[in-house]
C-alpha cells in the first residue's frame, strides 16, 4: 500500500515579530529580533528583564466576552490557527459533517493557562476575600487551546494534546502526520502555543539559572545562541499552526503546496531532567532521516534547537556532527529563537515555519547576535544575515526538550 504523503497546505503565527506569517517572516529575514525589556507588570520583582513579548491586542481579534472567557493562550492558538486554516482554504465555510469528521488537531503547550493560573495565585494568596473567575478550571487546563481550535471550526476528527516541554508542539505536527498517514484523518490542524510570560512563571524560570541576563548595550541582542558571550535562553510567546492534509486531498481541491512533512524523530534520553544528551539527540535526527528515505546530505538547511545554554549549543553541535560527518560544515544551521525567543510547547512549530522559509520565501533565516562563534559550536553557522540561493531539498527542525525529550521534523519542497 502506497504511504499517504502530508503536505503542508496553510501556515499561521502569532509572535514577538508579528501576529501574522508575512511580518513573522519579514522580520526573520531581516535578522531582525522581538526581544526587549519588560514592564514591570509582567516581571513584577522576579528579576528577569528582557523577554519576547507580543503586541498582543485582544480587542483586535475577540469581541468582549470571548475574549474574557478565554487564556492568553487559547487567543493566540485561535489567531494562528484562523490564519493558517484560511491561507489552506480548507474551511472557509463551516465544513459538512462528514468532512469535520475527517479532520483534527494535534497541539502542544508546555505551560497551558499560565497567565489564568497565576492570576488565580495571585488571588488566593494576595489576599483573604479572594474569589475566582468561574472558568478559571477550563481556561487554565493545558488541552484548552487546542480544544478552543476544535470548537471554532467543528473539527471532530483526531485530537491529541502535547505536553512535553520544549519538545510539544513539534511532537504535534509528528502525530499530526501519523494520524493522516494511517488513514484516520484526511487533514489536521497541527501546532502549539504559550503564553507563560508572568510573574510566578518568570520567577521560576530565574531560580532555575537558564535564562539570560539583559544585554548590557543593547535588549535585543540578549539571546546568543552558539556565540561564544551566550549567558542563556530568552523566553518568548507566541503560536504557530500548520495545516497538514493528505496529498491526493490537497490536490482534489486545487490548494497551494508548500512542502511535504516525510520526517519524524522521537526519541527519549531516559537519562536526565534538564541536562541534554548528545545519544538521544543523534538517535531522534537519525529517525527523521530513516523515515524520510533520506540521506544526511540531503538536508539544505537545519533549524536548531539552538536555546543559548552554555551546554545545550555544544551538545547539539555536537550531535549535528555525529549525524552528518563532513557535511555538518556544509549545510546551513541557525537558531531562530535569537529573534523571537523560546516558546517552550510553541517552540517546535514556530521554528517549523522557520525552517520551511527557504520553500516559501527563497531565504534561510540567520542567528540573530552570532558575532563571536563558538570554537566548540563547529558547525556551518548563517550569521547576522538571512541567506539566499538555491532552494535546498529537505530542511530539518530540531526540538529537545527537559524531561529528555527529543523531537526531530524533516520537510521536503513540494
Amino acid at each position: 500500500m502506497p504511504v499517504r504523503r502530508v503536505a503542508v497546505t496553510g501556515l499561521g503565527v502569532v509572535s514577538a515579530l508579528g501576529n501574522n506569517l508575512a511580518d513573522f517572516h519579514r522580520a526573520l529575514a531581516e535578522g531582525r529580533s522581538g526581544v526587549r525589556l519588560l514592564p514591570e507588570d509582567v516581571t513584577l520583582g522576579s528579576g528577569v528583564q528582557v523577554g519576547a513579548l507580543a503586541a498582543w491586542d485582544p480587542a483586535a481579534h475577540f469581541k468582549g466576552p470571548e475574549a474574557a472567557a478565554l487564556d492568553r493562550v487559547s487567543q493566540f492558538a485561535l489567531t494562528a490557527a484562523g490564519e493558517a486554516l484560511a491561507a489552506s482554504g480548507l474551511v472557509g465555510a463551516q465544513p459538512a459533517a462528514a468532512e469535520r469528521d475527517r479532520i483534527g488537531v494535534c497541539w502542544g503547550t508546555g505551560m497551558g493557562g499560565a497567565q489564568t493560573l497565576d492570576g488565580a495565585y495571585q488571588s488566593v494568596y494576595g489576599r483573604s476575600d479572594f474569589r475566582l473567575r468561574p472558568l478559571s478550571v477550563v481556561m487554565a487546563m493545558n488541552n484548552a487551546a487546542g480544544s478552543n481550535v476544535a470548537m471554532k471550526w467543528g473539527l471532530r476528527g483526531p485530537f491529541a494534546n502535547f505536553s512535553t516541554a520544549c519538545s510539544s508542539s513539534a511532537m504535534a505536527i509528528g502525530e499530526a502526520m501519523h494520524a493522516i498517514r494511517a488513514g484516520r484523518a484526511d487533514a489536521m490542524v497541527a501546532g502549539g502555543a504559550e503564553a507563560l510570560l508572568t510573574p510566578g512563571m518568570l520567577a521560576a524560570w530565574q531560580a532555575l539559572r537558564t535564562l539570560s541576563p539583559r544585554d548590557a548595550n543593547d535588549a535585543a541582542a540578549s539571546c546568543k545562541p552558539f556565540d561564544l558571550r551566550r549567558g542563556g535562553l530568552v523566553l518568548g510567546e507566541g503560536a504557530a499552526a500548520l495545516v497538514l492534509e493528505e496529498e491526493g486531498h490537497a490536490r482534489a481541491r486545487g490548494a497551494t503546496i508548500h512542502a511535504f512533512i516525510t520526517g519524524y524523530g522521537n526519541t527519549c534520553d531516559a537519562t536526565h531532567m534538564s541536562k541534554p544528551d548528545r545519544d538521544g539527540q543523534v538517535r531522534a535526527m537519525a529517525q527523521a532521516l530513516a523515515g524520510s528515505g533520506l540521506a544526511p546530505d540531503a538536508i539544505g538547511y537545519i533549524n536548531a534547537h539552538g536555546t543559548a545554554t552554555i551546554v545545550g549549543d555544544v551538545v547539539e553541535c555536537e550531535a549535528i556532527k555525529a549525524v552528518f560527518g563532513d557535511a555538518a560544515l556544509r549545510i546551513p544551521v541557525s537558531s531562530t529563537k535569537s529573534m523571537h525567543g523560546h516558546l517552550l510547547g510553541g517552540a517546535g512549530a514556530i521554528e517549523m515555519l522557520a525552517a520551511l522559509m527557504p520553500f516559501t520565501e527563497g531565504v534561510i533565516p540567520p542567528t540573530a547576535n552570532l558575532e563571536q562563534p563558538d570554537p566548540a559550536c563547529a558547525v556551518r553557522h548563517v550569521p547576522l544575515k538571512a541567506e539566499r540561493g538555491e532552494i535546498p531539498r529537505a530542511v530539518m527542525s530540531n526540538s529537545f526538550a527537559f524531561g529528555g525529550s527529543n523531537v526531530v521534523l524533516i520537510a521536503q519542497r513540494a
